[in-house]
């Protein structure tokens, strides 16, 4: 879909731009209607998010605030003071479902009917299916992510899922474990499964790092820091601290469990870092998804 947006702006010497809303829509709703538990699960995270649009070759993101403001706006408002006058866009494309504006009362026909009239072209993205004939959504990849099929998230992404960010300061616990981790801060409302993974850290060298990593609340610990990727580089030591590093989640070992005293965790720990040793001598450090 980005890559089509680029060369379209391309063909007609126009800006490759994209428009998104922060928070999403169906996330501010449940907020405001008290069920925030009915907000859709996050696929990437803000920083992810905006780095992976930037990197298909769009020059310009368009941020949206998705507030009361936003929600009470008429379609035709939205598409002509918005996007034509603000953004002076001159081609959109949106996929065959696309619903916006107040009470989602504007969708292709709207758009269809503008664009004439704006000086704008449309192009209606038809539905994209992967290798087996299914097609490719924002739901079938957090149902991957919720299964930890991770192959199957790769493969509908274009590449492993990751998480970017700068490497928090824990407690420590995993250095006097004999594990010393790279922790990096997750959405609390993130659709990856919680559990085990081997990973590959990239950002601390010219080549990525083999690792495995934990991510979840820390159930044995119990000191409610949240959601954390706790990432543990095999046969190294680094100091991170600070650092912006991006860690691929490439296999799902074992889900997340509470370990009767860390005597116990340590154990299952060695056992998972014997697993991703394993992984990476059968596979190596390149792009295998």
């Amino acid at each position: 879909m980005l890559d089509r947006v680029r060369l379209a702006a391309q063909e007609r010497r126009l800006t490759p731009s994209v428009l998104t809303f922060h928070p999403h829509p169906r996330t501010y709703f449940a907020q405001i209607q008290g069920v925030p538990h009915q907000a859709p699960l996050k696929i990437n995270g803000f920083r992810d998010k905006l780095g992976r649009i930037a990197a298909a070759g769009i020059e310009q993101i368009a941020l949206l605030r998705f507030n009361a403001v936003m929600a009470q706006m008429p379609p035709e408002e939205f598409v002509r003071k918005l996007l034509v006058e603000q953004l002076q866009m001159r081609w959109l494309m949106v996929g065959p479902d696309f619903r916006f504006g107040h009470r989602r009362s504007g969708d292709i026909e709207l758009l269809a009917r503008m664009a004439p009239e704006l000086g704008f072209e449309l192009e209606v993205l038809s539905e994209v299916s992967d290798q087996d004939g299914q097609r490719i959504s924002s739901s079938q990849v957090r149902q991957a992510m919720q299964a930890g099929d991770m192959s199957r998230v790769a493969n509908l992404l274009g590449q492993p899922w990751r998480v970017t960010g700068r490497v928090l300061h824990g407690k420590k616990l995993g250095r006097t474990l004999g594990f010393p981790t790279l922790n990096l801060k997750v959405s609390d409302n993130t659709a990856a499964r919680f559990g085990i993974y081997v990973v590959r850290v990239h950002g601390l060298g010219p080549a990525p790092l083999p690792g495995i990593a934990s991510l979840g609340k820390r159930p044995t610990v119990d000191d409610d820091l949240g959601v954390l990727l706790e990432t543990h580089i095999l046969d190294a030591n680094i100091d991170a601290y600070g650092k912006l590093v991006s860690v691929e989640l490439l296999q799902h070992v074992r889900d997340e469990q509470k370990f009767p005293d860390l005597t116990s965790l340590t154990a299952a720990m060695q056992g998972d870092r014997q697993h991703a040793k394993d992984y990476f001598a059968h596979h190596g450090l390149q792009d295998h998804a």
